[in-house]
């Protein structure tokens, strides 16, 4: 994710017409901070940023946010599922990894790619000995910006709200709703 510079923040401002103090305004934050920020004279936090951006991506209309995009029907697997569970769940969505949550929450991944090498006698084994980490979570609200970032590096990202999972997203689905 490439982080905006003061002067990216002020041109863009300009060009949908807002002032510092309708910027701030929708931000939450003050007109001297924006002032600050975008003369150079203060590094905000990524939380102060976040809602900077978030205030004019809302003022260009049409942010698209997870929300927006993701499934809540959430095919996973659990820890002490077998793998051949896994396997059978992979074949009949047509998906290539699914998340492992345990209690709505996610603690790992496993994909097709970790079981090619898998011999016959672990497809009893519990889905534990070969996950991998999990994917990253966003909250409900992360921008399209926010996940393109994401899902340069990741399979997908699970979507939690008060520490539960409430959704998931996949590059397909972002390529599906720009095209």
């Amino acid at each position: 994710m490439d982080l905006p510079t003061p002067a990216d923040l002020r041109e863009r401002r300009v060009d949908l017409g807002l002032t510092q103090s309708e910027l701030a305004d929708a931000a939450e934050v003050s007109q001297p901070l924006i002032a600050r920020i975008e003369g150079g004279d203060v590094d905000p936090r990524l939380s102060t940023l976040r809602k900077i951006v978030n205030a004019l991506e809302e003022a260009e209309g049409g942010v698209v946010r997870a929300e927006d995009l993701m499934h809540t029907d959430v095919v996973h697997v659990v820890p002490d599922d077998p793998v051949s569970t896994a396997v059978q769940k992979m074949n009949e969505e047509a998906f290539s990894q699914l998340p492992v949550l345990r209690e709505g929450i996610p603690v790992g991944s496993i994909s097709q790619s970790e079981l090619v090498d898998v011999d016959e006698h672990a497809r009893d084994d519990p889905v534990s000995e070969h996950m991998t980490e999990s994917f990253p979570t966003v909250s409900p609200d992360a921008t399209l910006n926010e996940l393109r970032g994401l899902l340069d590096h990741y399979k997908a990202a699970i979507v939690t709200k008060n520490g539960d999972t409430v959704g998931i997203i996949t590059e397909a689905d972002i390529a599906a709703r720009l095209s």
